[in-house]
């Protein structure tokens, strides 16, 4: 699993150019899923809906705080499923939350409670702080610069880390792996590997860095140096804030492409560990009976519209995410599949893979028959949900094969979202008051209304 990765990967078409040769490998290897979503744009609700296969809604986690085992002592996860029938299961880096382990799900761990959000760790390197420009807001006021004791100063640091970053929580994520294979590898095993990047602080060795020129990265059209609500759009669509990066301060273009360049360095990092655990479980003589999936728990905005975070993005950069899965002898390995999935379904895929009968009220679907054939008929759309408060549904977004709806606010109250993806991929125009798709909101409407009723 990787931390913070929209599908800024090269064999889903990145749209600055980032380079994941050992990704793209995997991905020719086995499925790779172009339209899978997560059920929420955040680490920990993400985390807890895809290791338990329920939906928010179920789980009750709508924050980073919430431990789901607290409302849910007797659920079953799935790595806990596979431990309870015959495998090892082990755990390096982040899979659950930071902070927020479940030790039923483990028969070991390789690192005490997991790396921190940051992943600094022990890390050796140098820090870089983009230089701070003062950019007037939106309403022409030139806001001070944050004070240099706050979060906010250096939320968009740059991290350059010391020869391949071997002092990094990251880098020891794969070594931790890669001794568990080797100790587990006459055993049944689950085994998880979880890193921090590209999460913020962006980090990554030098050598990561050259591989791209910031000079060159092209910005979106819709790129903003402040959070912007386009016209057309409802204003609870955009957070007044950034959550992540570019924290109460606006965002030079130049700025922008240093953060953005030092964000694909990060991926291309762990693009590289990736690389490095999968070349050791081939020489190991594992790949042909070993399951491999990729995936990230959610995505993120990169100044599209002014947004520097995944927190309350409904959009698709903010919810689509990679999910590659490997399975030794399906039949449509190498191929890519367009059918709309979602992270939960993970759980019931490797459970009727691994022969496994999951708990009766798990709300994801196998995808083992896409393995099998990509094109197979396919009519389920994906959903995802944000929440202000962690108890309410701020907003609920539903994609189709057609259409990527959002609504805000019980109701729509607080507006709503229509976009034609196939036409409209950056999301530019919002269709959902032109009277022309009023039939097409309606329908839609009804099934975000039905999926938020599920809180209730």
């Amino acid at each position: 699993m990787s931390d913070d990765m929209r599908v800024e990967v090269g064999c889903y078409g990145s749209t600055f150019g980032a380079k994941t040769p050992n990704i793209d490998a995997l991905a020719n290897s086995g499925v790779r899923f172009d339209r899978n979503y997560c059920q929420f744009p955040l680490c920990n609700p993400s985390r807890a809906s895809l290791l338990t296969g329920r939906k928010p809604a179920k789980t009750g986690v709508l924050g980073n705080r919430t431990d789901f085992r607290v409302a849910h002592p007797d659920w079953t996860t799935l790595p806990q499923l596979l431990k309870d029938n015959g495998y090892i299961t082990v755990r390096a880096g982040k899979i659950f939350h930071g902070g927020i382990d479940d030790a039923k799900s483990w028969g070991e761990v390789s690192d005490r409670g997991g790396p921190t959000d940051d992943g600094s760790g022990a890390a050796a390197g140098k820090t870089l702080v983009v230089p701070r420009a003062q950019i007037p807001t939106p309403q022409g006021a030139l806001p001070p610069l944050p004070a240099d004791t706050s979060r906010a100063a250096y939320s968009d640091r740059i991290v350059v880390l010391e020869g391949n970053g071997e002092a990094h929580g990251d880098y020891l994520t794969a070594q931790r792996t890669i001794a568990n294979l080797h100790k587990f590898k006459d055993q049944p095993f689950f085994i998880a590997c979880g890193f921090v990047k590209p999460h913020s602080p962006t980090t990554a060795p030098q050598k990561f860095f050259d591989l791209y020129d910031a000079d060159k990265i092209q910005l979106t059209p819709d790129f903003a140096a402040w959070p912007t609500v386009p016209p057309g759009f409802p204003p609870a669509a955009i957070r007044k804030r950034n959550a992540d990066l570019f924290i109460g301060r606006g965002a030079s273009q130049a700025e922008a492409k240093q953060v953005i360049r030092a964000y694909l360095a990060s991926i291309s990092w762990v693009d590289w560990n990736i690389g490095r655990v999968i070349g050791e479980l081939t020489q190991l003589g594992l790949r042909d009976n070993t399951i491999i999936v990729f995936l990230a728990d959610h995505g993120y905005q990169l100044g599209e519209k002014g947004k520097w975070s995944k927190a309350g993005s409904l959009f698709e950069m903010g919810t689509r995410v990679p999910l590659i899965i490997s399975a030794p002898g399906a039949k449509g390995n190498g191929q890519s599949c367009t059918r709309i999935v979602e992270s939960l379904d993970l759980y019931p895929t490797l459970v009727e893979l691994l022969g496994q009968s999951p708990q009766k009220d798990v709300e994801g679907v196998s995808l083992a028959p896409l393995l099998n054939d990509p094109s197979s008929p396919w009519d389920r759309p994906g959903y995802s949900v944000w929440s202000e408060d962690g108890k309410t549904f701020h907003g609920v977004a539903v994609r189709t094969e057609k259409w990527r709806y959002a609504e805000f606010g019980q109701n729509g109250v607080n507006g709503a979202m229509l976009f034609d993806p196939h036409a409209d991929p950056l999301e530019m125009k919002n269709l959902a008051n032109d009277p022309q798709y009023r039939s097409v909101v309606a329908e839609l409407s009804i099934l975000t209304r039905k999926y938020a009723a599920e809180l209730a």
